[in-house]
């Protein structure tokens, strides 16, 4: 039974079974010193609404795989506006959904593993855009001056599922912080939070999360406005 909690200006659907309680939720004792970024993407493929401006042949139902018109071009942008607030960001770009969907978040584990061997990071985040659902014209979007932005949305997997996940909690912390901070500055840039049964490699990494950029109705350059808003944000709460 999913439950909808209300944390200061966050609000998370709980779709598990754990009591989330005002110490799980409290921030306070965050702290951030491994200042290392890995961006990674288990669905590589994942695409938005052809525009004028980026216009591509999908390879399935939104979803192609020309990288530059996919959830990979929008966590390049990311990257990018990381690195210039100077912060050390790996970005990686491999197809982890071709040629076979089946197996993405294995194969996204062994990359992830792979960097951590010489990258140590705590901030670990998987990008991805919302998964297809009912109307593939859903496209939810934020005015943030005159811009319009693609909305974002953390998802927070747990230990509930059966798989060994220690540190779930700081996850959700982590995620709460920057939450917090976006709706301080940028009112409206995330949805509604989920937290989840399942893992979703989120035990590699003290804050480790999936963000959801956007939906199958959004186009390109709403996704790619949105990261110039959520790397300030991120900055904001990593400095």
């Amino acid at each position: 039974m999913e439950v909808i909690l209300k944390f200061g200006n966050v609000k998370i659907k709980n779709e598990t079974d754990y009591q989330i309680t005002e110490d799980i939720l409290n921030t306070d004792n965050l702290s951030i010193e491994n200042k290392n970024i890995i961006l990674f993407h288990t669905h590589s493929c994942e695409s938005y609404t052809s525009s004028e401006k980026y216009p591509y042949t999908p390879t399935g139902n939104y979803r192609t795989t020309d990288l530059n018109y996919t959830v990979t071009r929008v966590g390049t942008e990311l990257e990018t506006y990381l690195k210039g607030y100077n912060y050390n960001v790996i970005h990686n770009t491999d197809y982890h959904d071709y040629p076979a969907y089946n197996g993405s978040y294995t194969r996204s584990l062994k990359t992830v593993e792979n960097i951590l061997k010489t990258t140590p990071s705590d901030i670990i985040i998987d990008v991805h855009r919302d998964a297809i659902g009912s109307r593939s014209d859903y496209a939810p979007t934020v005015k943030i001056g005159d811009e319009e932005a693609a909305q974002l949305m953390f998802v927070i997997g747990t230990d509930e599922g059966g798989l060994w996940h220690p540190n779930w909690r700081e996850n959700l912390k982590f995620a709460i912080k920057v939450q917090q901070k976006a709706e301080e500055m940028y009112p409206g840039l995330f949805k509604t939070m989920m937290l989840t049964t399942s893992r979703y490699n989120q035990h590699t990494g003290k804050y480790a999360s999936i963000i959801e950029v956007g939906a199958t109705g959004n186009t390109l350059e709403q996704c790619l406005t949105s990261m110039k808003y959520l790397a300030a944000v991120m900055h904001e709460v990593i400095k």
